[in-house]
């Protein structure tokens, strides 16, 4: 028998811990016929005194949940342990397996077995689970289309750090990795340099209320979920850019130790609940994510506008005076927020009765209604303690407040003493929703910021004596300090609903919180809800929207709030942003402009997701942000240039803002672009059609401008588009009352025409609406083509109709590769299909 190798330091100054080590017995599958699902009872031989005591009797369960997703946990087969409800995290699952009884087994000779190994697999399904009949037993999940090795949990006998073991308060797992082909995106939430996760480091899960502006520490939200891009293998069966999914659902406090050939998992709690998706490409990954944890929340169309917010607005004049001033200089305003200036003596759900009156916060709001603005307003979880308070007497009386040693946990937040509502207890969402109403029936808000909600608390709790929650064996790198977990929280030991302890409970309060918000500001107003959330988890997506938190007004903080603002979209919570010009520090002017002029084309398309282009340098490519899979962002991330240096895919790229300027890449080339300080390089790749409106001072006014089709066309195939239209506020998007219209659009070029046309769904709302295409430009013509241009038709469900040459503009000057030609006043209702048809003959 052999034994554990020396176990790594968990500590700075702690001496390095000797060990036994766990090995398992060689597991003996039992599959279900289907060959998709297979059960395994795996044995403890000789146990581990280290971070305390073994389970000793694992059982496992493989299975294919759909044709894209691959589901593998590990718990206790003896006794019930916490993982996340499927009340607090449902999880989405087409398919259901049968599994068969314990006494079942099946013999190696059977179809979906060999001598040596268990195999999980399906003709419609890329993604093949085989159980290692090893000892210690390890498993491996690979793809079936090209034999590449996703994840391989076989243990090395020579490295302890690669075998499974499973203790009480400590899980851990490891998995080889390609080193020179595998390039990881996720497991935050983490402010981080680039976006690729570089090797070599520890990244730590638990919800902490940390300045964002630090690096490489645990944030406000735990993300175990990450995003593997693969380079094609030396023997040229894996795709460029293949690409597949990993979620570990686990709450816990855990360290992702990320060495470049190897990742490993270290949780403090839980189970081993892996989740695989095959992808194969990053859009398609987050769609299966998504898929499972939910989908993004359908946002309101106002919430795309401009917002304005800041600490320290001292009273309502203050608030009214921002307002009047971005009037006054024609600058657009969307939404006015306010921090918690407003509060009376910072207690939730109360006015300042001398700053901020309640007439005069009416008058406020009812003056921003008028003006088809919005009004925003924060809120922090701990509810002051004070027997004056209407809030708190409620909640006591509802007895809804986080509990420790039977009474209320006592935390200090900005009003003092306070307590937090267990989130957990299904009767705080009716309390919740119910102080809202009270609220909101005073004074008439449209959304809600959520901050604080890590939990953060102003005081450290001392430990319960000998508990291993509050104190747990393993520790794991908070703060990148391996600071206790109870630091200026909720201490682990506290009590939720139904006994479910802080310790495993800590990381969903975010989530929980923005769930009853958003159930709650639906049931009043009946329409999409707008909340904003500081703390997230694993499905937060589905309820609210997120801001990166509390960074710092410097050019560094600009540059890491793209990738910040890129992970959120892998981990579904596509509306994010920053604290524009910085939260903390003095801000300038230069640093000011050139953030909103990023922050303004960084906004959430009709498409959420990321796309990550095939070529290999892209997988490091820090200089221009991808988004969607046509439009790409150059920013300027240093002070004083008036150029940036941007890689281009391979593809004809057009500036949007001048649509002559081309940059044409063959297989992708680096470009050193002009970036005066009122100008932000944003260029649309060919085959793409965007759907644009014109400039308004609100969202409400710019719906109301007639459309323009942007289309670039394609060298080599069809241009494509789409805009989803809807009222902006209607709670389900694309729902059965057919409130709704879907228009794609398509162009093609051949030898002697060019082709622009629409197919329409649901066209009925857009025609009520009279919204109309008034102008239609053509970008990717050659000269050539151009100047064979003898007139234009305009097909409809009414007929067909010649239209002049007067139409049509064509831009042939200078030495220029491409043309520009646009066509004015057509008038097209857009809930009609069309077909625009150039004669180039």
């Amino acid at each position: 028998m052999q034994k554990y190798e020396r176990q790594a330091c968990i500590t700075k100054n702690a001496n390095c811990l000797n060990s036994d080590g766990i090995w398992l017995q060689s597991p003996i599958g039992q599959l279900d016929p289907s060959g998709k699902s297979l059960t395994a009872h795996l044995d403890l031989i000789k146990p581990s005194p280290v971070f305390g005591p073994d389970v000793r009797n694992l059982i496992l369960v493989a299975s294919l949940e759909t044709n894209d997703r691959l589901r593998i946990r590990i718990t206790d087969s003896e006794h019930q342990r916490w993982e996340i409800p499927r009340e607090i995290l449902p999880r989405y699952t087409q398919l259901h397996r049968r599994v068969l009884p314990q006494n079942h087994s099946i013999s190696p000779e059977d179809d979906h077995i060999s001598p040596e190994n268990n195999i999980v697999s399906d003709p419609k399904s890329d993604l093949v689970f085989t159980l290692r009949r090893t000892t210690p037993f390890g498993f491996i999940v690979s793809r079936r289309s090209t034999g590449d090795i996703l994840f391989d949990a076989s243990s090395d006998a020579s490295d302890a750090g690669t075998f499974l073991v499973f203790k009480d308060q400590y899980l851990q797992v490891s998995s080889t990795l390609p080193i020179l082909r595998s390039s990881l995106y996720g497991l935050g939430e983490h402010t981080k340099k680039t976006f690729k996760l570089a090797q070599n480091q520890t990244l730590t899960l638990w919800n902490t209320d940390i300045y964002s502006s630090n690096l490489d520490v645990n944030l406000y939200g735990s993300h175990p979920f990450y995003m593997d891009v693969r380079l094609t293998d030396n023997r040229g069966k894996v795709p460029m850019g293949t690409t597949h999914g990993v979620l570990l659902l686990n709450s816990n406090g855990m360290d992702i130790v990320y060495t470049g050939d190897r990742i490993t998992y270290k949780a403090i709690g839980g189970v081993l609940d892996f989740y695989f998706l095959a992808g194969p490409t990053p859009e398609r990954v987050v769609q299966q994510y998504t898929e499972l944890i939910g989908r993004p929340a359908p946002m309101p169309y106002w919430s795309f506008g401009f917002h304005q917010c800041r600490y320290g607005y001292t009273n309502v004049s203050d608030v009214e005076g921002v307002v009047a001033g971005y009037a006054k200089a024609g600058i657009p305003l969307e939404v006015m927020w306010t921090d918690i200036d407003y509060m009376d003596a910072y207690k939730d759900f109360t006015l300042d009765p001398i700053n901020f009156p309640l007439d005069k916060m009416k008058k406020l709001v009812d003056t921003l209604h008028q003006n088809g603005q919005k009004y925003v307003l924060i809120l922090d979880p701990g509810i002051s303690v004070n027997q004056t308070y209407g809030t708190y007497k409620r909640g006591m009386e509802a007895d809804i407040f986080i509990k420790r040693d039977g009474i209320p946990y006592l935390g200090s937040v900005w009003p003092g003493p306070v307590y937090f509502p267990d989130f957990v207890n299904p009767a705080t969402e009716i309390f919740w929703g119910g102080e809202i109403k009270i609220f909101r029936d005073s004074l008439p808000i449209d959304g809600l910021w959520l901050d604080m909600n890590e939990i953060s608390n102003f005081i450290t709790s001392p430990p319960t004596p000998l508990s291993t929650l509050d104190d747990p064996p393993y520790k794991i790198n908070n703060a990148g300090v391996r600071r206790p977990i109870n630091n200026r929280t909720v201490p682990a030991t506290s009590l939720h609903f139904g006994n479910i302890t802080e310790y495993n409970a800590h990381n969903l309060y975010g989530i929980l919180e923005s769930k009853a918000t958003n159930a709650a500001l639906t049931k009043l107003t009946g329409k999409r809800p707008f909340i904003l959330t500081r703390s997230t988890f694993v499905g937060s997506g589905k309820y609210a929207a997120h801001w990166t938190g509390d960074n710092a007004a410097t050019w560094d903080d600009l540059a890491y709030s793209i990738p910040a603002v890129l992970n959120f979209g892998l981990f579904g919570i596509p509306m994010v942003g920053a604290d524009i010009c910085g939260f903390s520090g003095d801000t300038n002017e230069e640093l000011c402009r050139r953030w909103i002029q990023h922050t303004q084309k960084e906004s959430p398309l009709p498409d959420p997701f990321l796309f990550i282009p095939s070529g290999p340098r892209n997988l490091w490519n820090r200089l221009s942000v991808l988004i969607g899979k046509g439009v790409m962002v150059s920013p300027v991330l240093k002070p004083g240039k008036v150029s940036v240096k941007a890689y281009f895919p391979s593809g004809n790229w057009f500036d949007l803002f001048n649509y002559s300027n081309a940059v044409s890449a063959g297989s992708g080339k680096y470009t050193t672009l002009d970036a005066p300080p009122d100008h932000i390089n944003v260029h649309v790749r060919e085959g793409n059609i965007l759907a644009m409106q014109g400039e308004a001072m609100t969202t409400k006014a710019a719906r109301k401008t007639p459309f323009q089709l942007l289309v670039v066309l394609s060298s080599s195939g069809i241009s494509t588009g789409e805009v989803f239209l809807d009222d902006g506020e209607e709670v389900e998007m694309g729902g059965g009352g057919k409130n709704w219209s879907l228009v794609k659009f398509y162009a093609w070029v051949e030898d002697k025409k060019a082709v622009v046309g629409s197919e329409v769904m649901n066209g009925g709302f857009a025609l009520s609406q009279q919204w109309i295409i008034d102008r239609v430009t053509l970008i990717g013509l050659t000269k050539a083509q151009a100047k064979r241009f003898k007139g234009f038709e305009v097909c409809t469900n009414v007929g067909t109709k010649t239209l002049g040459d007067s139409m049509l503009k064509v831009d042939l000057d200078g030495n220029r590769k491409f043309v520009v030609m646009e066509t004015e006043k057509l008038s097209l209702p857009i809930g009609k299909e069309f077909e625009l048809k150039l004669n180039l003959s």
